[in-house]
Order: structure tokens, then sequence, then C-alpha cells
């Protein structure tokens, strides 16, 4: 086909203030897609808290103009130049830099390089994909970082009931895995990946009134008020945590991290309640802490790859679809406001030939 639609972003911006923005769904010709070695048919994309903030006109994420949002698409190679990849192959993209300085997958089509592509998984179906889309990609990137720094189900098991030694063995019987901005799209993957491998898991949420019942089927065994953590506290507190996913940032993880036990680990993957730390060294020093950073779109294949094939095994599909809602390509541009404004749960896939 030589049109397809697509969402557009334009932005007018002085030294980084943008000063007018339209996001809107247009039809465009292959002639301004961007240079890549695969022509993608896309099929699915999502929307994730990074593609609400670029929807809804924030600072952060658009890096050139105008830009096709979406930073994940799943769909079939048409054209490829690229020797790994030929006509007919069922890819998924997360990240590599699409939806920010690059088209993206709200889009019928897409033309981008080959190096970041993973083979669909037999597990999946092309929706499925999609609704994992870069939040589920995080969430288990984040699961491996834990794992890694040997935060593991039996190791948990041992500290809680007081195998562990040294400082660890003082501290209180729980060992449990915190989650933070439990309801959201990292939150819930990782909620469900974590309670399949034998976690017990500890979720936090600003909805807990509302969302118990969602994250008790996904997995949670105790859900808390995003209040206990959000506000400053002491550099080291109570023992409480064997290993954090935290995609809040600012005080939820300062307060985390004065929270985890000796020798525990923190992966941290987002912000969205600020990018500061107000924190101090104490907790690595004198506790072993480990804080690990997730950078879900620059991760390298190898990553990618063991992440995909680890999901394939570790998330529950009917889990997955407890998590997901569908809507159409145009949906996409309202939704973004309510991604934002915390009002929506788990997973939204975006169906973009709809």
């Amino acid at each position: 086909m030589s049109e397809f639609r697509a969402i557009v972003i334009e932005q007018e911006t002085d030294a980084g203030r943008i000063l007018a923005h339209t996001a809107e769904v247009r039809r465009l010709s292959d002639a301004l897609l961007m240079p890549g070695a695969v022509t993608i048919a896309v099929e699915y994309s999502c929307l994730n808290f990074k593609d609400g903030l670029a929807l809804a006109g924030k600072r952060g994420v658009v890096r050139t103009s105008p830009l096709i949002p979406g930073v994940d698409l799943v769909g079939t190679v048409e054209t490829s130049d690229d020797p790994r990849w030929m006509a007919g192959d069922h890819v998924i993209l997360n990240g590599a830099g699409i939806g920010e300085r690059h088209h993206g997958g709200l889009a019928e089509r897409a033309r981008v390089d080959g190096g970041a592509l993973v083979r669909l998984p037999e597990a999946f179906t092309s929706e499925q994909a999609a609704a994992i889309g870069t939040a589920g990609f995080t969430a288990m990137l984040a699961v491996l970082a834990l794992e890694r720094h040997s935060v593991t189900p039996g190791a948990a098991a041992s500290a809680a009931a007081g195998g562990s030694t040294g400082a660890a063995a003082n501290a209180g019987p729980s060992a449990d895995i915190l989650v933070t901005g439990a309801a959201g799209g990292v939150g819930s993957v990782a909620i469900a990946i974590l309670a399949k491998l034998g976690y017990r898991v500890t979720a936090s949420t600003g909805r807990a009134a509302s969302e118990s019942d969602y994250l008790t089927r996904l997995g949670a065994s105790e859900i808390i008020d995003r209040a206990e953590l959000s506000d400053p506290g002491k550099p080291l507190q109570s023992q409480r945590w064997a290993g954090v996913i935290d995609s809040v940032g600012s005080h939820t993880l300062a307060n985390a991290i004065a929270q985890t036990r000796y020798g525990g680990a923190i992966a941290a993957c987002g912000l969205a309640q600020g990018a500061d730390l107000p924190a101090t060294v104490m907790p690595f020093i004198l506790r072993g802490v480990t804080l690990a950073g997730i950078n879900s779109v620059d991760a390298p294949l190898s990553q990618r790859e063991q992440a995909w094939s680890r999901l394939a095994t570790d998330l529950d599909p009917e889990l997955l679809a407890e998590m997901t809602t569908s809507i159409t390509l145009a949906d996409a541009v309202p939704a973004a406001h309510d991604i934002l404004a915390g009002r929506v749960r788990g997973r939204t896939v975006v169906d973009v030939r709809a």
C-alpha cells in the first residue's frame, strides 16, 4: 500500500519549551517514512506512560517534529534489506528510539532498523505481544535484574524464615518483593510474573480502594497505600523488602531503598513521582543494598531476546488478558490524558488497523 494511517505529532519549540502541539490521525504516504532496512505492516501498538507524555504534549519524549509516536509495535515484515529478516516474519519492536526520535508504532506502517527486532514468540499472538509492550518488557528486565543480584524466591523465603546471616537475620519476618505503581503497566506485569515465580509480592498503589481485587487476582499478597512511601522518610528504616521494582522514583524510591533488607536489590525503571532521588548512601554502605537501573530503550538484542523468552514462559496469558484493554488508533489521543492522570489500569493495546 502507498498510503497508511498514523497519529502525527507536530510541535513548535523554543529552547526546550513546547510553544504549540498537535496530535491527530492523518493519512500519510510512504515517502514520509524514515530510513530503515525493514518495512513492517503494523498490526498493534500500545500505550505506555511515555506515549501519554508524547501525545499530551509534555516535555522530554518527542525529539523531532513531525513524529509518529508509539514506542512499541508488533507486525509482519513486508520487505527487508536486513538478512536477518524476510517478508512474512512476525516481529516485535520495543523502544530503540521509535516514538521519540524515529517514527513509531501508532501507525499502520513502519520502517525501522532490524537490529533491535525480536521474533514474535509462538506462545503469544500479535495482540498479546502488544499488550506486553514496553511496560511488560521493562517489568521482565527488572525481574531479571533482581535474579542477577541473587534475589530469588528461595533466598527470600530463607531470609524470611531467619535463614540468612549478618544484619539480615535481625530484620523483620517479611521478605516480600515490593512493586510500586502497582496498578500501572509495569507494575501489573511485574506482579503477575513475580507471583508465578513464587515470590511474595506487596503492591503499592494510590488506588487501593478500587484496585485491590484486581491486584490480588494478579498475585499480590498484600496491598499498601502509596502514601506509606511517598513522603520524606529517614535514610535508614525497618528492613522489609528482599527486592523492589520501582516505577515511581523520588521519595517513593528513596523510602523503598531505606526499607530494603541487607543484601537486597532494587530495580528502578520509572519516575512517575519525580526524577529526583532524595536519599543517602547509608543503605548501600551499611546494608549492601544494590540499586539497578533498567533501560528498556537501549537494551541490547541479547537482553531483548532473553526477556521475551522468559515472558513466554513466566507470564500467564489469562492474567495478561485480565489487565488488558483494547482501543482504536483514534482513541489513543484522548487515552493519553487518562494514562497520565492515573486513570488507566494495566495495559492498553491499540489496534492500529481499527
